[in-house]
């Protein structure tokens, strides 16, 4: 019983930090710009990847859609990380000034309003108020940005793994596949759809793995 029981706290930490892994690895790709952000080791590795290794060891997708969600990403970094499709492409999906195909930001999709700062917003900054949980950022970005979700739950993974079901099965994993369903329809450059594809999958089989019911919302958007 012993040894059953210490080979169950090893697979939970193997689990948390492949959890990690991923938030850490897709973050930066939905958070900075290829060419202006601080993420450019992030975009040169990701580019550097043989699609067909890295999807045996993507944790979480199944290692076909891995594969294909990878081969994306690549063909997408093909001509390099200053590639103006692809800078244009990220300030178009995320930045603006014209209207988001898909925003980044839950309370998009769950506010009736379809607002940023809204009341699932407001339910997250509470809950990791209660948590201890110090915001990522300055008091102006949403905290509910998808990039930094995804930091977050790397955070949480390494930190407070006992908040983590409960951050994923409140607060991120309500709207994660819709939005990135969406934002894999808009995207009109390979490696954003594949990005939004890859971490939809990822996603999914975090909660598969955790065994995590939800409750999903509605969705105006």
């Amino acid at each position: 019983m012993r040894e059953r029981g210490l080979l169950m706290e090893e697979h939970k930490d193997l689990v948390l930090e492949a959890v990690a892994f991923t938030g850490e690895t897709l973050a930066p790709f939905f958070l900075q710009d290829p060419k202006t952000g601080d993420a450019k080791e992030a975009f040169a590795a990701m580019a550097a990847l043989d699609a067909a290794a890295a999807a045996a060891e993507w944790p979480f997708a199944d290692e076909e859609e891995a594969r294909r969600d990878l081969g994306l990403i690549a063909q997408g970094l093909a001509n390099g990380i200053d590639d103006e499709a692809l800078v244009w492409e990220y300030r178009r999906l995320f930045i603006g000034p014209a209207v988001k195909p898909a925003p980044p930001w839950g309370s998009v999709y769950t506010d009736r309003e379809c607002v940023v700062f809204g009341k699932s917003t407001l339910e997250l900054r509470a809950w990791m108020r209660e948590q201890g949980i110090e915001r990522l950022v300055d008091d102006k970005t949403p905290e509910d940005h998808i990039g930094l979700m995804l930091a977050l739950m790397a955070w949480i993974a390494r930190e407070k793994p006992e908040a983590l079901d409960d951050f994923m099965r409140l607060h991120l994993l309500t709207w994660s596949s819709h939005f990135l369903g969406q934002l894999a329809e808009a995207a009109e450059q390979p490696f954003y759809e594949g990005l939004a594809r890859l971490t939809k999958a990822s996603l999914e089989g975090i909660q598969d793995e955790l065994g995590l019911e939800v409750v999903y919302p509605r969705f105006y958007r």
